[in-house]
């Protein structure tokens, strides 16, 4: 199955190997004459052994060396119906088909060279991407400049090897030696764009994983109201007691293209409570997590400036807003619109629009060129950057200390292996089995 489990108007089944062919002709027959021709969709009735139809179709397919997964190929478009599609599949399963690996067919696709591995994990980011930010990622990774801009970063790298290891194997004879100075400058450029391109994990991360906001503050200050108005429904229960949020709520909204995750804390307060304990426990931990704090102060309270330090100076080094709810019940407080507080009224919404565009902005802080299509958002290819990166700062600084030319050659080999690992350039089975483990079945 290349369609998710359920009924639909339409399922869609492909079978991948060598004898795909023989299967689709055994249970296809076609309505025209002209029978199974390659890349040409044919409408006609899967026929079960027993000659009973099962199903109007329409199948198409695809040679080997022409196909997604690289092997010979057929497609059957069947009717969605939970039973037509098991009976479809039973019966070509008794022809010797077999289930398919979760990401078995992307995988086939990178082993007959079709598409490289990062190409084949933006496949998975594709499927995955639920806005417009993520859906953008995934297309740029998957049309290839991604690998193409990592590629040449590795090419260089390997032009600068070859020279190495000329100058070793040849060193008696009249071989070009590479100069110091020209050798540390190469070198440092390259680990300075490795080191550009891994900064943009930063931005990348949140595009695939999503942006955590954790509105918090002390019971009764408004948290669940907001949660409800920036999710545009009335998802958290807000009562006039204080206290009503024991645990948190989490919810995912698109925010200027954006994944979001709002989560609705309990509020911070002494308590004896141990249900409303094991709730301030866990808005401590969400709070640690998060990418951005929204403090909500109740400015009805008389004490709340006072409160509002006492209760956010353990969290300076976090990146926080403070909002100023309630301002509909205290008029004659006079809140300015200010980086260090932001006023807001969740009855009227008035300062909501300004809040969510203060949202927008702490998201697009550091946000890499998301034009240019060279934006990380696989830790795996982090942590290869960050190998790669390790690996030239070495070979700089076995250069400079004039270490021997043997040394920075091995150096420099482990960081091109390590930037061959993001394109599949250089893999393992183990790798392999890390990265499509996590793909859905049927793609």
């Amino acid at each position: 199955m290349i369609t998710p489990p359920g009924q639909g108007g339409v399922a869609a089944v492909r079978v991948a190997g060598t004898t795909s062919r023989a299967i689709l002709e055994r249970i296809f027959r076609p309505t025209s004459s002209d029978g199974v021709s390659p890349f040409l969709m044919r409408h006609g009735r899967i026929v079960a052994q027993n000659g009973d139809v099962l199903d109007e179709v329409l199948a198409v397919f695809m040679p080997e060396g022409n196909s997604y997964t690289g092997l010979e190929q057929v497609e059957i478009f069947c009717h969605g119906g939970a039973q037509v599609v098991r009976m479809l599949l039973e019966l070509i399963m008794s022809l010797g088909a077999r289930p398919a690996a979760p990401g078995e067919f992307t995988k086939l696709a990178f082993l007959h060279g079709r598409i490289d591995l990062a190409q084949a994990e933006a496949v998975a980011e594709l499927i995955a991407s639920s806005t417009r930010i993520s859906h953008q990622a995934g297309r740029d990774h998957l049309t290839g400049a991604y690998s193409s801009y990592v590629d040449k970063l590795r090419n260089r790298m390997l032009t600068t090897l070859a020279d190495l290891e000329a100058s070793i194997d040849f060193a008696d004879d009249e071989v070009t030696q590479v100069e110091p100075h020209r050798l540390k400058d190469d070198l440092s450029e390259i680990r300075n764009q490795i080191a550009r391109l891994a900064e943009t994990y930063r931005g990348g991360r949140i595009i695939r994983e999503g942006f955590r906001v954790a509105i918090c503050g002390r019971p009764n200050a408004g948290k669940s109201s907001l949660f409800n108005l920036l999710l545009a429904q009335e998802r958290a229960l807000v009562d006039p007691e204080a206290g009503t949020t024991r645990d948190f709520l989490s919810e995912w909204i698109d925010l200027d293209g954006f994944a979001v995750n709002l989560i609705d804390t309990a509020g911070i307060r002494e308590t004896k409570n141990r249900v409303e304990l094991q709730g301030q426990v866990k808005a401590a931990e969400i709070i640690e997590k998060a990418d951005l704090i929204l403090w909500l102060a109740d400015i009805s309270q008389p004490e709340w400036r006072s409160n509002l330090v006492e209760d956010t100076k353990a969290l300076l080094d976090k990146h926080i807003l403070l909002v100023a709810n309630k301002i509909d019940l205290q008029l004659a407080v006079q809140i300015q619109v200010q980086d260090e507080i932001l006023p807001l009224s969740c009855v009227t919404k008035d300062g909501l629009d300004r809040l969510r565009g203060r949202i927008i902005s702490s998201i697009n802080e550091g946000m890499p060129d998301l034009t240019s299509g060279q934006v990380v958002t696989s830790a795996r290819h982090k942590y290869c950057l960050d190998q790669a990166g390790g690996c030239v700062k070495r070979a700089v600084e076995s250069s400079c200390s004039g270490e021997s030319t043997e040394i920075i050659a091995f150096e420099l080999r482990q960081a091109a292996d390590k930037l061959g690992e993001i394109t599949g350039r250089v893999y393992t089975e183990e790798i392999l089995g890390e990265i499509f483990s996590r793909f859905c079945i049927g793609k």
